[in-house]
C-alpha cells in the first residue's frame, strides 16, 4: 500500500489546501456579515431616532394642550373673581375693579407697543453732556490743544526706509 511518508506528506498537504480554503471562504463571507450587521443596526438606529422624534413631537403637543387647558383656566378664574367682586362689592369697588382690570388687562404685545409708541426714547449708551460741551462721540474728545504745546514729534523713520514692493532699490 501507501508507506507512512506519503500518506503524512498527503495528509499535511490536505491539512494546508483545506486550511487556505476555509480562510479564504471565511475572508469573503466576513465582509458580508459585517455588511449585514452594520445594516442592521443602522436599521435598529433609524427606527430608534424615529422613535425618539415621535416622542418629542407628542411631548410639545401635549405641552401645547396643558398651557393652552393652563390659559383657559386662568381666564376662567379671573372671569369669576371679576364677577364675584362685581356682585359683592359697592359700585365704587367695581368701577374700579374694572379699571383696574382694563388696564392690567391690557397687557397684550401690541397694546404695549401701541401705549409705548408715543414716548420712544433713543437708548441712552453714551455720557449725558452739559450744554455747550462736546459730546462723548466728538471728535476732537478729550484732546486739548494745550496739553501738545511744546513737544515736537521727531520722525526716525520713512517710508523710504522699506522696500513695500520686494524689489531692490539699485
Amino acid at each position: 500500500m501507501y508507506s507512512l511518508t506519503t500518506l503524512i506528506v498527503i495528509s499535511l498537504f490536505s491539512l494546508v489546501i483545506g486550511g487556505t480554503l476555509g480562510a479564504f471562504i471565511l475572508y469573503s463571507l466576513r465582509g458580508k456579515i459585517l455588511a449585514q450587521e452594520l445594516e442592521m443596526r443602522a436599521n435598529t438606529a433609524e427606527s430608534e431616532l424615529s422613535s425618539y422624534q415621535q416622542d418629542v413631537a407628542s411631548h410639545f403637543a401635549q405641552t401645547s394642550e396643558l398651557i393652552n387647558d393652563l390659559t383657559q383656566a386662568y381666564k376662567n378664574v379671573h372671569e369669576h373673581l371679576a364677577t364675584g367682586a362685581l356682585k359683592l362689592a359697592t359700585p365704587a369697588i367695581s368701577r374700579q375693579i374694572l379699571d383696574s382690570a382694563n388696564l392690567s388687562g391690557s397687557h397684550s404685545l401690541n397694546s404695549t407697543y401701541s401705549a409705548a409708541a408715543g414716548s420712544i426714547e433713543p437708548p441712552r449708551d453714551w455720557a449725558p453732556k452739559a450744554p455747550g460741551a462736546k459730546g462723548t462721540l466728538s471728535e476732537d474728545y478729550g484732546l486739548h490743544d494745550d496739553t501738545l504745546t511744546g513737544i515736537t514729534p521727531t520722525i526716525t523713520e520713512s517710508p523710504d526706509d522699506y522696500d513695500f514692493d520686494s524689489k531692490s532699490k539699485n
